[in-house]
């Protein structure tokens, strides 16, 4: 669950964003590809039907010219003028070459819309030719005929070339009120597709924001949590499959927290029933440990590793005890106001190790603890230190202040070879052995776990580091407010 807040949150709104601009793109494309290819067809159908009229207008109107040869230049003036009025379905204006005679509809003889091309075009055929120019930014349509006669033979060139010159102006004008409506009818349309995209991304996003909460709820430990399956499309198949795995999640960690909780049964009720027992154990031991010195040498011996190793069992049996009431949340706390300094005496007094522990303990300092639990902690401790590590071993007791908080710091040091750093991660492990070829040892494995328990119960921290000048440093942070 750490990665939820990284990956799910800013995608919410990334995601919707993303399929709006993609459901937004589509359309625009649609959009643009279809007033593209209708402006393309729409362009051509308008040119071609005003070129078609005008080709077949001028055309015709030539067929029905009266033309005698010799061509009058005065006579050929007129024709054009004559063909100009007809012009459909603009007006036209008509050019007439005919040798080196040169004559139009208007005062200039000849145009320079008409290209050269379109005029050797004009002369070797006998069906005309025609030309869309664009000339200084406005487009023509510029037309040449030959005039014809009929000898018998056939109709056959008399030499006279017709030209009609006409303006598309209104053409494109009415190409480009279509492109213009166009794109004023698609901005609005963009604008309305958002409602759909909206719509379609909140149908998309609404299972994956379910499944986030989903999730979270999975992660916070609520197991039953499950997703409303709606449709049968890939979604809702996610929907299924996360059901289906929180099911199956949830089946396993019940099975997980009974095993766990028949092992904290099992162990307690082995630790309670051996109580007993051990204690008869230890009655005997104590008995057979004053008789000892007036049994033989081997005996002795067997006696005494006897007590020994009872009295291990013994302190194994208590420790499992105790953490198990740990793991079944049933330990509790029995604050009294204490010195610490003086706790912490009387605690090394009671296992006579105030002749083997330094202590350096600040005087005064009263705080709210459990004196049973407290005097665990340091014994643990202490301990810990004289067994693994070297004399001498250090207790000091301070009190820091961070910001508005004051702190309770315990420290053990020792002297010895210090602790692995492979080691550290490990050091309150339950029957943890740094060293793995000491199978046996005076304690029961379980002290520094215990000590931590009781840490966590007050509230606080324990930590194990190296010394700075070698050793082991064991340290107990307690805060001093609300303990």
């Amino acid at each position: 669950m750490r990665l939820r807040p990284v990956l799910l949150r800013p995608t919410r709104s990334g995601l919707r964003t993303r399929l709006v601009a993609a459901f937004l793109l589509v359309a625009a494309i649609s959009a643009v590809t279809t007033a593209t290819l209708t402006y393309r067809e729409a362009r051509s159908a308008i040119l071609q039907q005003a070129q078609d009229t005008a080709v077949d207008q001028f055309r015709d109107r030539i067929g029905t010219l009266a033309m005698t040869l010799p061509v009058e230049r005065e006579h050929l003036r007129r024709a054009c003028q004559s063909l100009a009025r007809e012009g459909k379905p603009h007006t036209w204006r008509v050019f007439a070459e005919y040798g080196d005679i040169k004559v139009s509809s208007t005062d200039r003889p000849t145009s320079d819309v008409i290209t050269p091309a379109l005029r050797e075009a004009a002369r070797g055929s006998t069906h005309g030719s025609f030309q869309r120019v664009v000339k200084d930014g406005d487009p023509w349509l510029t037309v040449g005929m030959p005039a014809l006669f009929d000898r018998g033979d056939g109709r056959q060139p008399t030499g006279l070339v017709l030209y009609a010159v006409m303006p598309l102006t209104t053409e494109e004008a009415n190409v480009a009120a279509m492109v213009t409506a166009a794109r004023d009818g698609a901005l609005p349309a963009l604008a309305i597709a958002v409602i759909p995209a909206l719509l379609a991304a909140r149908s998309v996003l609404r299972p994956v924001r379910d499944l986030e909460r989903a999730a979270a709820g999975i992660g916070r430990g609520e197991l039953d949590t499950r997703i409303e399956v709606k449709g049968s499309d890939e979604l809702a198949e996610l929907a299924r499959t996360f059901n289906e795995s929180s099911t199956k999640l949830q089946e396993s960690v019940a099975e997980l927290q009974r095993a766990e909780a028949r092992a904290r049964r099992f162990a307690s009720d082995v630790s309670h029933e051996l109580r007993t027992p051990l204690a008869g154990m230890l009655a005997v031991t104590e008995v057979l440990d004053e008789d000892a010195a007036q049994l033989n040498a081997d005996t002795a011996a067997a006696v005494r590793l006897i007590s020994v190793e009872t009295g291990k069992l013994a302190t194994l049996v208590e420790d499992l005890m105790e953490i198990s009431r740990f793991d079944a949340k049933a330990a509790d706390l029995h604050l009294d106001e204490v010195d610490v300094a003086e706790t912490i005496r009387k605690t090394l007094q009671n296992r006579h190790w105030q002749d083997r522990v330094d202590t350096e303990l600040a005087d005064g300092v009263r705080a709210m603890l459990d004196p049973r639990r407290f005097d665990i902690v340091v014994a643990n401790l202490v301990g810990n230190a004289l067994r693994h590590g070297s004399s001498p071993v250090t207790v000091r007791l301070r009190t820091e202040r961070r910001g508005a908080e004051r702190w309770l710091v315990t420290e053990v040091a020792d002297s010895g070879p210090g602790i692995d750093p492979a080691v550290l991660p490990h050091i309150f492990d339950r029957f943890y052995k740094a060293d793995a070829a000491r199978t046996r040892s005076a304690g029961s494995g379980l002290g520094l776990a215990i000590t931590q328990e009781n840490v966590r119960l007050h509230g606080g921290i324990v930590r194990a580091a190296g010394g700075p000048g070698g050793g082991a440093v064991l340290t107990v942070e307690l805060p001093l407010e609300g303990t």
